[in-house]
Protein backbone atom coordinates (compact mmCIF):
# COMPACT_ATOMS: atom_id res chain seq x y z
CA UNK A 1 0.00 0.00 0.00
CA UNK A 2 1.05 3.48 -0.60
CA UNK A 3 2.70 4.89 3.07
CA UNK A 4 3.20 8.12 2.56
CA UNK A 5 3.58 10.86 -0.28
CA UNK A 6 5.83 13.81 -0.36
CA UNK A 7 5.44 16.60 -2.80
CA UNK A 8 7.69 20.14 -2.79
CA UNK A 9 7.72 23.04 -5.42
CA UNK A 10 5.36 21.07 -7.81
CA UNK A 11 2.38 23.55 -9.56
CA UNK A 12 0.67 25.37 -6.63
CA UNK A 13 2.59 23.51 -3.83
CA UNK A 14 4.85 24.22 -1.85
CA UNK A 15 5.22 21.67 0.55
CA UNK A 16 3.21 18.67 1.41
CA UNK A 17 3.55 15.71 3.43
CA UNK A 18 0.32 12.95 3.13
CA UNK A 19 0.32 9.85 5.33
CA UNK A 20 -2.21 7.32 3.60
CA UNK A 21 -4.52 5.02 5.55
CA UNK A 22 -6.15 1.73 4.39
CA UNK A 23 -9.79 1.59 2.85
CA UNK A 24 -11.56 3.74 0.96
CA UNK A 25 -10.17 7.66 0.72
CA UNK A 26 -12.06 10.46 -0.80
CA UNK A 27 -10.48 14.06 -2.06
CA UNK A 28 -13.01 16.82 -2.38
CA UNK A 29 -12.57 20.78 -2.67
CA UNK A 30 -13.77 23.60 -4.38
CA UNK A 31 -13.61 23.16 -8.15
CA UNK A 32 -10.07 24.82 -9.25
CA UNK A 33 -8.89 23.92 -6.05
CA UNK A 34 -6.41 21.69 -7.21
CA UNK A 35 -7.35 18.23 -6.13
CA UNK A 36 -5.92 17.01 -9.59
CA UNK A 37 -2.44 18.32 -8.64
CA UNK A 38 -2.14 15.11 -6.04
CA UNK A 39 -3.37 12.87 -8.84
CA UNK A 40 -0.56 14.19 -11.65
CA UNK A 41 2.20 14.14 -8.72
CA UNK A 42 1.69 10.21 -7.92
CA UNK A 43 1.56 9.98 -11.64
CA UNK A 44 4.99 11.40 -12.11
CA UNK A 45 6.47 9.66 -9.44
CA UNK A 46 5.43 6.79 -11.38
CA UNK A 47 7.20 7.33 -14.19
CA UNK A 48 4.17 10.11 -15.92
CA UNK A 49 6.02 12.55 -18.93
CA UNK A 50 7.38 15.84 -16.69
CA UNK A 51 7.20 19.12 -18.12
CA UNK A 52 8.65 22.54 -17.01
CA UNK A 53 5.14 23.49 -16.00
CA UNK A 54 5.02 21.42 -13.51
CA UNK A 55 7.70 22.84 -11.26
CA UNK A 56 6.28 25.96 -8.75
CA UNK A 57 6.89 29.12 -9.95
CA UNK A 58 9.91 30.85 -8.53
CA UNK A 59 11.32 27.35 -7.53
CA UNK A 60 14.66 25.53 -8.96
CA UNK A 61 12.96 22.15 -9.24
CA UNK A 62 10.36 20.19 -8.13
CA UNK A 63 10.55 16.69 -6.39
CA UNK A 64 8.07 14.13 -5.80
CA UNK A 65 8.66 11.30 -3.44
CA UNK A 66 6.37 7.85 -3.01
CA UNK A 67 6.73 5.21 0.10
CA UNK A 68 5.31 1.89 -0.49
CA UNK A 69 5.28 -1.03 1.67
CA UNK A 70 5.69 -4.05 -0.62
CA UNK A 71 5.37 -6.76 2.41
CA UNK A 72 3.04 -8.89 0.09
CA UNK A 73 3.83 -7.95 -3.67
CA UNK A 74 6.28 -11.04 -4.52
CA UNK A 75 6.93 -10.21 -7.99
CA UNK A 76 7.62 -6.70 -7.25
CA UNK A 77 10.36 -8.04 -4.69
CA UNK A 78 11.44 -9.96 -7.09
CA UNK A 79 12.12 -7.76 -9.51
CA UNK A 80 13.50 -5.31 -7.91
CA UNK A 81 16.07 -8.07 -6.65
CA UNK A 82 16.80 -8.97 -10.04
CA UNK A 83 17.72 -5.02 -10.97
CA UNK A 84 19.44 -4.69 -7.89
CA UNK A 85 17.42 -2.33 -6.05
CA UNK A 86 16.28 -4.17 -2.96
CA UNK A 87 15.91 -1.49 -0.31
CA UNK A 88 14.79 -1.76 3.65
CA UNK A 89 12.63 -4.12 5.02
CA UNK A 90 10.02 -4.66 2.46
CA UNK A 91 9.98 -0.91 1.67
CA UNK A 92 10.12 0.74 -1.39
CA UNK A 93 10.95 4.52 -1.84
CA UNK A 94 10.20 6.32 -5.58
CA UNK A 95 11.69 9.55 -6.10
CA UNK A 96 11.56 11.95 -8.95
CA UNK A 97 12.65 15.23 -9.75
CA UNK A 98 12.24 17.94 -12.54
CA UNK A 99 14.06 20.77 -12.72
CA UNK A 100 12.78 23.87 -14.55
CA UNK A 101 13.42 23.37 -17.78
CA UNK A 102 11.84 20.21 -17.88
CA UNK A 103 14.87 17.70 -17.17
CA UNK A 104 13.97 14.87 -14.64
CA UNK A 105 15.79 12.35 -12.67
CA UNK A 106 14.20 9.00 -11.46
CA UNK A 107 15.17 7.15 -8.43
CA UNK A 108 14.43 3.71 -6.34
CA UNK A 109 15.73 2.76 -3.26
CA UNK A 110 17.99 6.03 -3.38
CA UNK A 111 19.35 4.54 -6.40
CA UNK A 112 19.56 5.90 -9.75
CA UNK A 113 17.22 4.41 -12.60
CA UNK A 114 15.89 5.01 -15.74
CA UNK A 115 12.40 6.05 -16.30
CA UNK A 116 11.65 2.78 -17.67
CA UNK A 117 12.38 0.97 -14.72
CA UNK A 118 10.39 3.78 -12.90
CA UNK A 119 7.46 2.73 -14.39
CA UNK A 120 8.03 -1.05 -14.88
CA UNK A 121 7.76 -0.59 -10.91
CA UNK A 122 4.80 1.73 -10.98
CA UNK A 123 2.93 -0.70 -12.55
CA UNK A 124 3.21 -3.26 -9.66
CA UNK A 125 1.75 -0.35 -7.33
CA UNK A 126 -0.73 1.96 -8.76
CA UNK A 127 -3.32 2.05 -11.23
CA UNK A 128 -5.13 5.88 -11.96
CA UNK A 129 -8.46 5.50 -14.04
CA UNK A 130 -9.86 8.71 -14.82
CA UNK A 131 -9.96 10.97 -18.13
CA UNK A 132 -6.56 12.44 -18.23
CA UNK A 133 -4.46 9.70 -16.68
CA UNK A 134 -2.87 6.68 -17.85
CA UNK A 135 -5.23 3.77 -19.22
CA UNK A 136 -4.08 0.44 -18.16
CA UNK A 137 -7.84 -0.74 -19.29
CA UNK A 138 -6.99 0.28 -22.90
CA UNK A 139 -4.18 -2.07 -23.26
CA UNK A 140 -4.31 -5.41 -24.75
CA UNK A 141 -1.62 -7.27 -22.29
CA UNK A 142 -3.91 -5.78 -19.58
CA UNK A 143 -7.02 -6.86 -20.66
CA UNK A 144 -5.58 -10.27 -21.54
CA UNK A 145 -4.42 -10.21 -18.26
CA UNK A 146 -7.74 -9.39 -16.48
CA UNK A 147 -9.48 -11.88 -17.93
CA UNK A 148 -6.49 -14.53 -17.40
CA UNK A 149 -6.41 -13.42 -13.24
CA UNK A 150 -10.23 -13.04 -13.29
CA UNK A 151 -10.01 -16.60 -14.35
CA UNK A 152 -7.12 -18.21 -12.19
CA UNK A 153 -5.64 -19.05 -15.53
CA UNK A 154 -2.11 -17.71 -15.33
CA UNK A 155 -0.27 -20.61 -14.80
CA UNK A 156 -1.88 -22.21 -17.66
CA UNK A 157 -1.08 -19.51 -19.31
CA UNK A 158 2.72 -19.49 -18.65
CA UNK A 159 2.44 -23.21 -19.69
CA UNK A 160 1.42 -22.21 -23.32
CA UNK A 161 4.12 -19.80 -23.07
CA UNK A 162 6.68 -22.38 -22.19
CA UNK A 163 5.39 -24.50 -24.83
CA UNK A 164 5.12 -21.77 -27.47
CA UNK A 165 9.08 -20.97 -27.11
CA UNK A 166 10.40 -24.35 -27.18
CA UNK A 167 8.49 -24.94 -30.43
CA UNK A 168 9.92 -21.56 -31.86
CA UNK A 169 12.83 -22.12 -30.72
CA UNK A 170 13.61 -25.77 -32.46
CA UNK A 171 11.32 -24.00 -35.67
CA UNK A 172 14.49 -21.26 -35.94
CA UNK A 173 17.12 -24.21 -35.50
CA UNK A 174 15.51 -26.21 -38.32
CA UNK A 175 15.45 -23.26 -40.61
CA UNK A 176 18.72 -22.33 -39.71
CA UNK A 177 19.84 -26.19 -40.38
CA UNK A 178 17.45 -26.75 -43.76
CA UNK A 179 19.55 -23.17 -44.94
CA UNK A 180 22.92 -24.55 -43.85
CA UNK A 181 22.68 -27.98 -44.42
CA UNK A 182 25.61 -28.58 -46.71
CA UNK A 183 28.50 -26.02 -44.33
CA UNK A 184 26.51 -28.63 -41.64
CA UNK A 185 27.73 -31.99 -43.28
CA UNK A 186 31.43 -31.02 -43.62
CA UNK A 187 31.17 -29.14 -40.27
CA UNK A 188 30.21 -32.45 -38.92
CA UNK A 189 32.83 -34.74 -41.15
CA UNK A 190 35.27 -32.36 -39.52
CA UNK A 191 34.01 -33.01 -35.72
CA UNK A 192 34.12 -36.19 -36.32
CA UNK A 193 37.82 -36.93 -37.48
CA UNK A 194 38.87 -34.24 -35.05
CA UNK A 195 36.72 -35.95 -31.92
CA UNK A 196 38.16 -39.65 -33.23
CA UNK A 197 42.20 -37.70 -33.11
CA UNK A 198 42.19 -35.80 -29.84
CA UNK A 199 40.29 -39.77 -27.89
CA UNK A 200 42.89 -41.04 -29.54
CA UNK A 201 45.25 -39.08 -27.25
CA UNK A 202 44.27 -40.03 -24.21
CA UNK A 203 44.50 -36.97 -22.64
CA UNK A 204 43.39 -35.17 -19.41
CA UNK A 205 44.89 -32.94 -16.79
CA UNK A 206 46.07 -35.67 -14.48
CA UNK A 207 47.78 -37.46 -17.18
CA UNK A 208 49.54 -34.27 -17.80
CA UNK A 209 50.59 -33.44 -14.59
CA UNK A 210 51.40 -36.76 -14.32
CA UNK A 211 53.85 -37.05 -17.79
CA UNK A 212 55.38 -33.51 -16.04
CA UNK A 213 56.67 -34.86 -13.16
CA UNK A 214 57.91 -38.29 -14.30
CA UNK A 215 59.51 -36.65 -17.07
CA UNK A 216 61.61 -34.15 -14.42
CA UNK A 217 62.27 -37.37 -12.56
CA UNK A 218 64.04 -38.68 -15.29
CA UNK A 219 65.25 -36.96 -16.86
CA UNK A 220 67.64 -35.54 -14.11
CA UNK A 221 68.32 -39.31 -13.09
CA UNK A 222 72.09 -39.06 -12.81
CA UNK A 223 71.88 -36.09 -10.89
CA UNK A 224 69.50 -37.95 -8.55
CA UNK A 225 71.54 -40.90 -8.14
CA UNK A 226 74.44 -38.51 -7.31
CA UNK A 227 72.99 -36.93 -4.91
CA UNK A 228 71.58 -39.24 -2.89
CA UNK A 229 74.24 -41.82 -2.68
CA UNK A 230 76.70 -38.25 -2.00
CA UNK A 231 74.27 -37.44 1.61
CA UNK A 232 74.66 -41.76 2.60
CA UNK A 233 78.11 -41.00 2.27
CA UNK A 234 78.43 -37.81 4.33
CA UNK A 235 75.59 -39.02 6.76
CA UNK A 236 76.38 -43.09 7.16
CA UNK A 237 79.28 -44.53 5.00
CA UNK A 238 82.30 -42.49 5.37
CA UNK A 239 85.04 -42.44 7.99
CA UNK A 240 84.43 -40.37 9.89
CA UNK A 241 80.28 -40.13 9.12
CA UNK A 242 78.32 -37.42 10.22
CA UNK A 243 76.26 -40.35 12.40
CA UNK A 244 79.70 -41.38 13.93
CA UNK A 245 80.66 -37.78 14.86
CA UNK A 246 77.32 -37.47 16.58
CA UNK A 247 77.64 -40.93 18.29
CA UNK A 248 80.95 -40.41 19.67
CA UNK A 249 80.35 -36.96 21.38
CA UNK A 250 77.02 -38.57 22.54
CA UNK A 251 79.06 -41.47 24.64
CA UNK A 252 81.31 -39.18 25.86
CA UNK A 253 79.03 -36.67 27.11
CA UNK A 254 76.47 -39.37 28.89
CA UNK A 255 79.92 -40.62 30.88
CA UNK A 256 80.23 -36.96 32.10
CA UNK A 257 76.44 -35.96 32.96
CA UNK A 258 76.63 -37.54 36.48
CA UNK A 259 78.85 -34.90 37.20
CA UNK A 260 77.01 -32.17 35.68
CA UNK A 261 72.69 -32.37 35.39
CA UNK A 262 73.16 -29.22 33.07
CA UNK A 263 74.39 -31.38 29.87
CA UNK A 264 71.71 -33.64 30.12
CA UNK A 265 69.19 -31.33 27.83
CA UNK A 266 72.27 -31.22 25.49
CA UNK A 267 72.73 -35.08 25.52
CA UNK A 268 68.60 -35.24 24.69
CA UNK A 269 69.43 -33.26 21.38
CA UNK A 270 71.94 -35.30 20.23
CA UNK A 271 69.86 -38.63 21.63
CA UNK A 272 67.26 -36.78 18.71
CA UNK A 273 69.58 -36.24 16.07
CA UNK A 274 71.43 -39.43 16.52
CA UNK A 275 68.20 -40.84 15.26
CA UNK A 276 67.05 -38.58 12.75
CA UNK A 277 70.36 -39.37 10.95
CA UNK A 278 69.74 -43.15 11.12
CA UNK A 279 66.53 -42.34 9.71
CA UNK A 280 67.92 -40.24 6.85
CA UNK A 281 70.12 -43.01 5.86
CA UNK A 282 67.41 -45.00 6.12
CA UNK A 283 65.76 -43.28 3.48
CA UNK A 284 68.35 -42.63 1.01
CA UNK A 285 69.42 -46.38 1.03
CA UNK A 286 66.07 -47.23 0.49
CA UNK A 287 65.34 -44.73 -2.62
CA UNK A 288 68.60 -45.80 -4.01
CA UNK A 289 67.46 -49.49 -4.05
CA UNK A 290 64.41 -48.65 -5.64
CA UNK A 291 64.88 -45.71 -7.67
CA UNK A 292 63.46 -46.91 -11.17
CA UNK A 293 65.16 -43.86 -13.38
CA UNK A 294 65.04 -46.45 -17.18
CA UNK A 295 66.47 -44.71 -20.25
CA UNK A 296 63.50 -46.39 -21.98
CA UNK A 297 60.99 -44.99 -19.66
CA UNK A 298 62.34 -41.62 -19.78
CA UNK A 299 62.00 -42.17 -23.64
CA UNK A 300 58.39 -43.12 -23.58
CA UNK A 301 57.16 -40.20 -21.30
CA UNK A 302 59.43 -38.03 -24.27
CA UNK A 303 57.09 -39.60 -26.61
CA UNK A 304 53.81 -38.91 -24.66
CA UNK A 305 55.07 -34.80 -24.24
CA UNK A 306 55.83 -34.87 -27.74
CA UNK A 307 52.67 -36.14 -28.79
CA UNK A 308 50.27 -33.76 -26.54
CA UNK A 309 52.75 -30.60 -27.67
CA UNK A 310 51.65 -31.07 -31.31
CA UNK A 311 48.38 -31.54 -30.53
CA UNK A 312 48.51 -28.32 -29.05
CA UNK A 313 50.70 -26.45 -31.50
CA UNK A 314 47.72 -28.12 -33.86
CA UNK A 315 44.81 -26.65 -32.80
CA UNK A 316 46.94 -23.39 -31.51
CA UNK A 317 45.73 -24.13 -27.81
CA UNK A 318 47.93 -24.10 -24.54
CA UNK A 319 48.25 -27.88 -23.92
CA UNK A 320 45.90 -27.74 -20.30
CA UNK A 321 42.89 -27.43 -22.41
CA UNK A 322 42.96 -30.10 -24.75
CA UNK A 323 40.83 -31.94 -22.55
CA UNK A 324 38.43 -28.96 -22.62
CA UNK A 325 38.75 -28.92 -25.74
CA UNK A 326 37.86 -32.33 -26.58
CA UNK A 327 34.44 -32.14 -24.84
CA UNK A 328 33.43 -28.75 -26.79
CA UNK A 329 33.78 -30.61 -29.99
CA UNK A 330 32.06 -34.14 -28.79
CA UNK A 331 29.07 -31.00 -27.72
CA UNK A 332 28.83 -29.52 -31.24
CA UNK A 333 28.91 -32.95 -32.69
CA UNK A 334 26.37 -33.70 -30.58
CA UNK A 335 24.36 -31.14 -31.51
CA UNK A 336 24.91 -31.58 -35.34
CA UNK A 337 23.87 -35.22 -35.03
CA UNK A 338 23.87 -37.46 -37.87
CA UNK A 339 23.24 -38.00 -41.14
CA UNK A 340 19.32 -37.74 -40.53
CA UNK A 341 19.49 -34.87 -38.22
CA UNK A 342 16.91 -32.61 -40.36
CA UNK A 343 14.52 -34.98 -40.48
CA UNK A 344 14.88 -35.27 -36.26
CA UNK A 345 14.53 -31.48 -35.87
CA UNK A 346 11.40 -31.76 -37.53
CA UNK A 347 9.89 -34.39 -35.62
CA UNK A 348 10.86 -32.49 -32.73
CA UNK A 349 9.38 -29.82 -34.03
CA UNK A 350 6.15 -31.00 -35.13
CA UNK A 351 6.17 -32.55 -31.82
CA UNK A 352 6.61 -29.16 -29.64
CA UNK A 353 3.89 -27.46 -31.48
CA UNK A 354 1.05 -30.50 -31.11
CA UNK A 355 2.18 -29.65 -26.93
CA UNK A 356 1.38 -26.28 -27.61
CA UNK A 357 -1.73 -26.30 -29.53
CA UNK A 358 -2.61 -28.82 -26.96
CA UNK A 359 -2.29 -26.33 -23.85
CA UNK A 360 -3.41 -23.36 -26.03
CA UNK A 361 -6.84 -25.24 -26.63
CA UNK A 362 -7.19 -26.27 -23.49
CA UNK A 363 -6.54 -22.48 -22.37
CA UNK A 364 -9.20 -21.16 -24.97
CA UNK A 365 -11.92 -22.80 -23.93
CA UNK A 366 -11.08 -21.96 -20.23
CA UNK A 367 -10.92 -18.28 -21.84
CA UNK A 368 -14.43 -18.61 -23.07
CA UNK A 369 -15.81 -19.72 -20.17
CA UNK A 370 -14.64 -16.60 -18.24
CA UNK A 371 -14.74 -14.17 -20.90
CA UNK A 372 -18.66 -15.04 -20.87
CA UNK A 373 -19.08 -14.82 -16.92
CA UNK A 374 -16.90 -11.73 -16.96
CA UNK A 375 -18.65 -9.94 -19.45
CA UNK A 376 -22.39 -10.54 -17.82
CA UNK A 377 -21.04 -9.51 -14.27
CA UNK A 378 -19.12 -6.37 -15.71
CA UNK A 379 -22.79 -5.56 -17.68
CA UNK A 380 -24.66 -6.37 -14.68
CA UNK A 381 -22.14 -3.48 -12.66
CA UNK A 382 -22.17 -0.87 -15.87
CA UNK A 383 -26.04 -1.06 -15.77
CA UNK A 384 -26.15 0.36 -12.14
CA UNK A 385 -24.08 3.66 -13.35
CA UNK A 386 -26.01 5.38 -15.25
CA UNK A 387 -25.45 3.44 -18.36
CA UNK A 388 -28.38 1.06 -18.03
CA UNK A 389 -28.41 0.11 -21.67
CA UNK A 390 -24.75 -0.57 -21.37
CA UNK A 391 -23.21 -3.94 -22.69
CA UNK A 392 -19.99 -5.28 -21.81
CA UNK A 393 -18.46 -8.37 -24.24
CA UNK A 394 -14.81 -9.63 -24.25
CA UNK A 395 -14.14 -11.30 -28.21
CA UNK A 396 -11.59 -13.97 -28.63
CA UNK A 397 -10.22 -13.30 -31.87
CA UNK A 398 -8.76 -16.32 -33.19
CA UNK A 399 -4.63 -16.50 -34.40
CA UNK A 400 -4.54 -19.50 -36.70
CA UNK A 401 -0.92 -19.82 -35.68
CA UNK A 402 -1.09 -18.37 -32.53
CA UNK A 403 1.55 -16.49 -30.42
CA UNK A 404 3.04 -16.80 -26.77
CA UNK A 405 -0.50 -16.01 -25.00
CA UNK A 406 -2.57 -18.68 -27.20
CA UNK A 407 -4.41 -19.11 -29.87
CA UNK A 408 -6.70 -16.02 -29.67
CA UNK A 409 -6.22 -11.97 -28.58
CA UNK A 410 -8.05 -10.78 -26.05
CA UNK A 411 -10.76 -7.48 -26.58
CA UNK A 412 -12.70 -5.51 -24.49
CA UNK A 413 -16.01 -4.11 -26.56
CA UNK A 414 -18.53 -2.09 -24.83
CA UNK A 415 -21.95 -0.90 -26.37
CA UNK A 416 -22.99 2.46 -23.99
CA UNK A 417 -26.48 2.79 -25.96
CA UNK A 418 -29.28 0.40 -26.97
CA UNK A 419 -29.20 -0.92 -30.32
CA UNK A 420 -25.38 -0.35 -30.60
CA UNK A 421 -23.11 -3.14 -31.76
CA UNK A 422 -20.52 -3.27 -29.39
CA UNK A 423 -17.11 -1.73 -30.43
CA UNK A 424 -13.21 -1.62 -29.00
CA UNK A 425 -13.47 -0.49 -25.55
CA UNK A 426 -11.03 2.51 -27.39
CA UNK A 427 -12.82 3.80 -29.44
CA UNK A 428 -16.14 4.22 -28.09
CA UNK A 429 -16.14 5.07 -24.36
CA UNK A 430 -16.02 9.03 -23.61
CA UNK A 431 -13.88 9.60 -20.57
CA UNK A 432 -16.36 9.28 -17.81
CA UNK A 433 -17.97 6.15 -18.85
CA UNK A 434 -14.75 4.52 -19.19
CA UNK A 435 -13.64 5.65 -15.59
CA UNK A 436 -17.47 3.83 -14.55
CA UNK A 437 -16.64 0.79 -16.83
CA UNK A 438 -12.94 0.27 -15.05
CA UNK A 439 -14.77 0.79 -11.84
CA UNK A 440 -17.63 -1.67 -12.43
CA UNK A 441 -14.17 -3.75 -13.95
CA UNK A 442 -12.29 -3.49 -10.77
CA UNK A 443 -15.15 -4.36 -8.47
CA UNK A 444 -15.82 -7.57 -10.10
CA UNK A 445 -12.71 -8.87 -10.56
CA UNK A 446 -11.13 -7.07 -7.24
CA UNK A 447 -10.60 -10.66 -5.68
CA UNK A 448 -7.43 -11.35 -7.98
CA UNK A 449 -6.09 -7.55 -8.71
CA UNK A 450 -2.40 -7.41 -8.24
CA UNK A 451 -2.30 -3.93 -8.14
CA UNK A 452 -2.69 -2.75 -4.61
CA UNK A 453 -3.73 1.04 -5.00
CA UNK A 454 -6.12 2.23 -7.33
CA UNK A 455 -7.20 6.01 -8.18
CA UNK A 456 -10.18 7.29 -9.64
CA UNK A 457 -10.55 10.69 -10.54
CA UNK A 458 -13.99 11.90 -12.04
CA UNK A 459 -15.42 8.75 -11.85
CA UNK A 460 -18.83 10.93 -11.05
CA UNK A 461 -19.19 12.54 -14.23
CA UNK A 462 -22.92 12.70 -15.57
CA UNK A 463 -24.10 10.93 -12.99
CA UNK A 464 -26.26 11.78 -9.61
CA UNK A 465 -28.87 11.09 -6.89
CA UNK A 466 -29.08 7.09 -6.88
CA UNK A 467 -26.51 6.20 -9.22
CA UNK A 468 -23.84 8.75 -7.11
CA UNK A 469 -25.01 6.30 -4.06
CA UNK A 470 -24.50 2.87 -5.95
CA UNK A 471 -20.67 4.89 -6.81
CA UNK A 472 -19.94 5.38 -3.46
CA UNK A 473 -21.07 2.00 -2.71
CA UNK A 474 -18.77 0.24 -4.59
CA UNK A 475 -15.97 2.20 -4.09
CA UNK A 476 -16.06 1.62 -0.73
CA UNK A 477 -16.23 -2.16 -1.07
CA UNK A 478 -13.45 -1.75 -3.48
CA UNK A 479 -11.90 -0.43 -0.38
CA UNK A 480 -12.08 -3.67 1.50
CA UNK A 481 -9.77 -5.14 -0.41
CA UNK A 482 -8.09 -2.28 -2.00
CA UNK A 483 -6.37 1.00 -0.90
CA UNK A 484 -8.86 3.20 -3.17
CA UNK A 485 -8.45 7.37 -3.65
CA UNK A 486 -11.32 8.97 -5.32
CA UNK A 487 -11.36 12.97 -6.63
CA UNK A 488 -14.91 13.23 -6.47
CA UNK A 489 -17.67 16.52 -6.68
CA UNK A 490 -20.15 14.10 -5.33
CA UNK A 491 -21.33 14.08 -1.18
CA UNK A 492 -23.20 10.86 -2.19
CA UNK A 493 -19.80 9.24 -3.08
CA UNK A 494 -17.82 11.35 -0.22
CA UNK A 495 -19.88 9.98 2.52
CA UNK A 496 -18.67 6.25 2.17
CA UNK A 497 -15.20 7.20 2.53
CA UNK A 498 -13.20 5.98 5.34
CA UNK A 499 -11.31 8.90 5.42
CA UNK A 500 -11.49 11.98 3.71
CA UNK A 501 -9.13 14.95 2.51
CA UNK A 502 -9.95 18.40 1.82
CA UNK A 503 -7.91 20.60 -1.13
CA UNK A 504 -8.15 24.18 -0.98
CA UNK A 505 -6.34 26.73 -2.31
CA UNK A 506 -4.80 30.16 -0.16
CA UNK A 507 -2.61 33.09 -0.58
CA UNK A 508 0.85 33.20 0.71
CA UNK A 509 3.15 36.34 0.09
CA UNK A 510 1.21 37.32 -3.19
CA UNK A 511 1.11 33.40 -4.28
CA UNK A 512 -1.45 31.53 -5.04
CA UNK A 513 -1.00 27.70 -3.41
CA UNK A 514 -2.77 24.42 -2.82
CA UNK A 515 -3.28 22.50 0.65
CA UNK A 516 -4.59 19.46 1.58
CA UNK A 517 -5.86 18.09 5.18
CA UNK A 518 -7.53 15.49 6.80
CA UNK A 519 -10.80 16.16 8.13
CA UNK A 520 -12.24 15.34 11.33
CA UNK A 521 -15.28 13.77 11.87
CA UNK A 522 -17.14 17.20 12.18
CA UNK A 523 -15.64 18.82 9.16
CA UNK A 524 -16.69 15.93 7.18
CA UNK A 525 -20.17 17.26 8.01
CA UNK A 526 -19.37 20.36 7.23
CA UNK A 527 -17.71 19.96 3.23
CA UNK A 528 -20.49 17.64 3.15
CA UNK A 529 -22.78 19.97 3.53
CA UNK A 530 -21.30 22.75 1.91
CA UNK A 531 -21.10 19.71 -0.95
CA UNK A 532 -24.98 19.29 -0.58
CA UNK A 533 -26.22 23.02 -0.19
CA UNK A 534 -23.33 25.19 -2.07
CA UNK A 535 -22.33 28.84 -0.05
CA UNK A 536 -26.12 28.56 2.00
CA UNK A 537 -25.41 25.98 4.50
CA UNK A 538 -28.51 25.78 6.72
CA UNK A 539 -29.49 23.33 9.65
CA UNK A 540 -30.98 20.87 7.56
CA UNK A 541 -28.04 20.87 5.28
CA UNK A 542 -25.99 19.80 8.24
CA UNK A 543 -28.27 17.29 9.53
CA UNK A 544 -28.56 15.83 5.86
CA UNK A 545 -24.89 15.47 5.96
CA UNK A 546 -24.77 13.70 9.31
CA UNK A 547 -27.26 11.18 8.22
CA UNK A 548 -25.43 10.96 4.79
CA UNK A 549 -22.04 9.71 6.99
CA UNK A 550 -24.29 7.25 9.17
CA UNK A 551 -25.74 5.61 6.52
Amino acid sequence: MLLTLRIRDFVIVDKLQLDFKPGFTVLTGETGAGKSILIDALGLVLGERAEPGMVRAGAAKSEIEAEFDIVHLVPLQTWLADNELVGDDHALLMRRTVDSNGRSRAFINGRSVTLQQLKEAGEHLVDIHGQHAHQSLLKADAQRLMVDGYGGLLPLAAEVKAAWQAWQSLRRTRLEWEKNAAAYAAEREQLQWQVKELSALGFTADIWRDLQTEHARLSNAASLLEGAQFGLDLISENEPSAAGVVGSVLSRLQGLAEYDPALCETIELLESAEVQLREVAYGLRHYLQRADLDPQRLQEVESRLDAIHGMARKYRVSEEVLGELLATKQVRLDELGGEDADDGLLKREQAAEAHFRQVAMQLSARRAEVASELGQRVTTEMQQLAMASGRFDITLKPQAEGSAHGLEQIEFLVSANAGMAPRPLAKVASGGELSRISLALQVVASSVASVPVLVFDEVDVGIGGRVAEIVGQLLKRLGAAHQVLCITHLPQVAARGDQQWQVAKHMADGNTLSSIRELSAQERVAEIARMLGGVAITDTTLKHAEEMLAG
